[in-house]
């Protein structure tokens, strides 16, 4: 006989493992099936063992540089395997925490493919067999998978995804990344810091094209500056793996082609959902393979749900987390608790970080955007050259660029490039949330000396009252 649940989420990703605790908080029975490890991709294969990475890089950047600081370090090296091994010990610590977590909260874990067999059944296939269970509610957050070059998918060797550059068993000596948003340019500014000549190719016409025009140019020059190539306006025409690397042509935005050979490749071209073989193609509407769902996460078929990287974007673990929390509570709603009151996620105020040195961080919309909405508009930027504590840290390239409604100061947008600036971030990211206008900006007290006084001088820019530039 199946067992039976309140909610079985399919998947332990940051949605996925949220969306369970939410659930059982909320007095659910609760399940959760993962086919690989608890925590999903973010845990295990993409944020943290990311970031771990990139902080021995930026640690490895700053002992070369110790000079700069009044300080002295002869002989630095930078171990390829030690740095891996340290990252993949974040992870699994991290693992063990979501497994603690599972534990403390009473979820039961099903580990194995699941598969829908109706709206309210899954089969689970693991290494102990196949079993059946069932629940009132399912939500599916199966997450996503790097996209393949269609003429040179990758193998591990020669040309990676995000999974392979995470564990490589040598440094590559010439590095061609193919796109350049997040986790292209992330892992570029990781293989650059530790001394690899690094080509970054992108097909629009500038690096991190989500981003505000002015942030892109800025990194673009910050990179270049570093050492890079960036080729923007540019297309991969032939892909070819041999023996000793691999052989490009690439097509500039001129139309010529040029050919080049490297070491290695990483494609980062975008993502595919995991939404093939778990029989939902007749419960729920798909979009390139993207489950559609409503504002809280349902789908088409009442008591099927969808949250994170398999739904529309943007794909981001914070934006899945919270769509993981709307779900839950929305389901208990449904389920009579009267209690709870589920917000619908606000696009608007999702903010987006990339870890590149220099960081870059963003919350809603850019100048562009926010010009062909229709807004008349009062933006400031103020540098970090004009900020203290940035000077004291050795820090001064960047700037922090909001971008207000003139006619009602509503803040419509802020756009941060520089150190630490995915701390920063969720300063604007609050208040937005809280519908704040540049009143109540310019009125906060911000303390000094901290790199968050530009967040303030940038308000007051855009209103002709800059203090320190």
């Amino acid at each position: 006989m199946a067992e039976n649940y309140d909610v079985i989420v399919l998947g332990s990703g940051p949605g996925g493992y949220v969306a369970a605790i939410r659930a059982a908080q909320l007095g659910l029975k609760t399940a959760i099936v993962e086919r690989e490890l608890l925590g999903g991709i973010c845990l295990n294969w993409g944020c943290i063992p990311t970031k771990a990475l990139l902080r021995s890089a930026e640690i490895f950047h700053y002992m070369q540089h110790a000079k700069d600081y009044g300080l002295v370090a002869k002989e630095i090296e930078a171990d390829l395997a030690a740095i891996v091994k340290r990252s993949r010990g974040v992870s699994k610590q991290l693992n063990q925490g979501i497994a603690h977590l599972m534990k403390k909260n009473k979820i039961a874990v099903h580990m194995g493919t699941g598969s829908f067999k109706s709206a309210n059944t899954l089969e689970v296939k693991g290494d102990k067999g196949t079993e059946t269970i069932s629940a009132k509610h399912i939500i599916v957050a199966t997450g996503a998978r790097a996209r393949d070059l269609p003429f040179a998918p990758a193998d591990g060797k020669r040309v990676w995804t995000y999974r392979h550059a995470m564990t490589p068993t040598e440094k590559p000596s010439k590095l061609l990344v193919i796109g350049s948003g997040a986790i292209g340019i992330e892992f570029a500014s990781f293989y650059n810091d530790l001394g690899s000549d690094v080509t970054v190719v992108e097909m629009l016409d500038r690096i991190v094209p989500v981003e505000d025009a002015d942030v892109s140019t800025f990194l673009e020059k910050a990179l270049t500056k570093q050492g890079m190539t960036i080729k923007t306006g540019a297309a991969l025409e032939e892909l070819k793996v041999t023996d000793k690397g691999v052989s490009a042509k690439i097509k500039g935005k001129d139309g010529k082609v040029e050919a080049g050979e490297y070491s290695h490749v990483i494609v980062a071209i975008g993502i595919v959902p995991n939404t093939e073989n778990i029989g939902i193609e007749k419960l729920v509407e798909l979009d390139r393979g993207f489950i559609q769902i409503d504002p809280y996460g349902r789908t088409k078929t009442n008591g099927v749900w969808a949250i994170g990287d398999c739904v529309p974007g943007p794909w981001l673990a914070h934006k899945a987390s919270h769509e993981g929390v709307t779900a839950a509570e929305a389901i208990a709603q449904e389920l009579g608790n009267k209690d709870v009151h589920p917000h619908a996620l606000d696009r608007s105020a999702i903010p987006g970080c990339t870890y590149c040195h220099p960081q870059i961080a963003s919350v809603g919309l850019t100048e562009a955007k926010a010009k062909e909405a229709g807004y008349q508009l009062k933006v400031g930027t103020f540098p970090f050259i004009g900020n203290g504590k940035a000077i004291a840290l050795g820090e001064p390239e960047g700037f922090i660029k909001t971008v207000f409604d003139a006619k009602t100061g509503e803040l419509l947008g802020a756009h941060m490039i520089g150190a630490e600036v995915t701390e920063l971030i969720q300063g604007y990211t609050v208040g937005k949330t809280l519908e704040t206008t540049e009143a109540e900006l310019m009125n906060t007290v911000f303390p000094h000396p901290t790199l968050s006084e530009m967040m303030h001088e940038s308000v007051l820019a855009a209103y002709g009252r800059a203090l320190h530039i």
